[in-house]
């Protein structure tokens, strides 16, 4: 029998309700997305296509991705052909470091290469503003001696108040934040005007990173997890760390559940009222990433992955990629 079309509406606010999170603003934010970094350009149309017809609506792009443009073909293409609205897409990109004095024309600049009249979340990249090359172009990060050029005149807060004002000229919805450890996210609290809607850093079951994580949303912010399987094994060997997705433990849990070591690793994720953005490249993977919405894993192995914590970072703040560490 068919359902009268107000209970199907009904049904479907309730599956949307169950994959997304409604952040402090009330919009909602879908708790799987596709990461986009270091994706081929000449692949990203063909993934996003598919992803779209899986189900994936939330897409995490950056300037710094150099990659926007193909995204906005893909995302152009998607809604023409009524595979999907532009109301049901998450687009989220970043600002990157060289721009914070220059925060609307980055964020037109991304606008125009998406091919969007909006975004749905503008994130700061990375704590650290580095001097400005011109919008779009990264420069070097160093001086004539080798110095990591910083700003010194543009604080953090000067770009937050930026920021705010893109939410008020109508070209994005929701702003947050990207890489903030829990004292910069508590200055950022205090200064603003608009809160952070989010706060995307590297969190995965051998970085957990428990108090920020349980800081962030003790105070209305929805924690993204970049890396949410650790990153590539070129990642995890350059910072002499080791990847999850081989724990002994984690793949007793898989074995148990019938699942990937993969989907585990997200689902607890997931079950940590944190947003997901896994990146791939292969279509079965699209599939497989998608279907830990399916299950849900019991109390007692999320209690057994929470003890697995190794404080292992597979991802680095941008300065160590240039060889300076910012904390030295």
């Amino acid at each position: 029998m068919k359902l009268p079309s107000i209970f199907r509406e009904n049904r479907r606010d309730r599956e949307r309700s169950r994959m997304a999170i409604t952040l402090n603003n009330g919009f909602q934010m879908p708790i799987i997305g596709l990461g986009v970094w270091r994706m081929e350009k000449k692949a990203i149309k063909d993934l996003i296509i598919e992803s779209i017809k899986i189900g994936f609506r939330h897409f995490d792009c950056a300037s710094d991705y150099k990659n926007e443009a193909e995204v906005g073909e893909a995302l152009c293409e998607a809604i023409k052909t009524g595979l999907v609205t532009r109301e049901e897409l998450f687009i989220t990109t970043k600002l990157w470091n060289t721009d914070h004095g220059h925060v609307v024309e980055a964020c037109k600049h991304s606008l125009k290469k998406l091919q969007l009249d909006y975004l749905d979340l503008y994130l700061v990249h990375f704590p650290i503003s580095i001097r400005h090359t011109g919008i779009g172009a990264t420069g070097s990060p160093l001086d004539e001696d080798g110095v990591l050029d910083i700003e010194t005149n543009i604080s953090l807060e000067t770009t937050w108040h930026a920021m705010e004002d893109l939410v008020s000229m109508g070209l994005v919805r929701s702003i947050g934040i990207s890489n903030y450890d829990i004292f910069l996210t508590r200055d950022c609290l205090a200064y603003s005007k608009i809160k952070p809607a989010v706060n995307q850093i590297e969190t995965h079951p051998y970085f957990q990173r428990e108090s920020l994580v349980k800081f962030c949303q003790k105070h209305g912010i929805c924690v993204t997890a970049h890396t949410p399987l650790v990153g590539a094994d070129a990642n995890t060997k350059r910072f002499g760390t080791v990847s999850c997705l081989d724990d002994p433990i984690l793949k007793g849990i898989a074995e148990k559940y019938k699942k990937t070591v993969a989907q585990i690793v997200l689902r607890w994720g997931i079950q940590r009222n944190t947003v997901v953005i896994p990146k791939t490249s292969k279509s079965e993977r699209l599939k497989e990433n998608f279907k830990v919405l399916e299950f849900e894993l019991a109390k007692e192995d999320m209690d057994v992955i929470q003890a697995i914590d190794k404080n292992y970072r597979s991802n680095i703040q941008p300065a160590k990629f240039w060889g300076i560490d910012l904390y030295a």
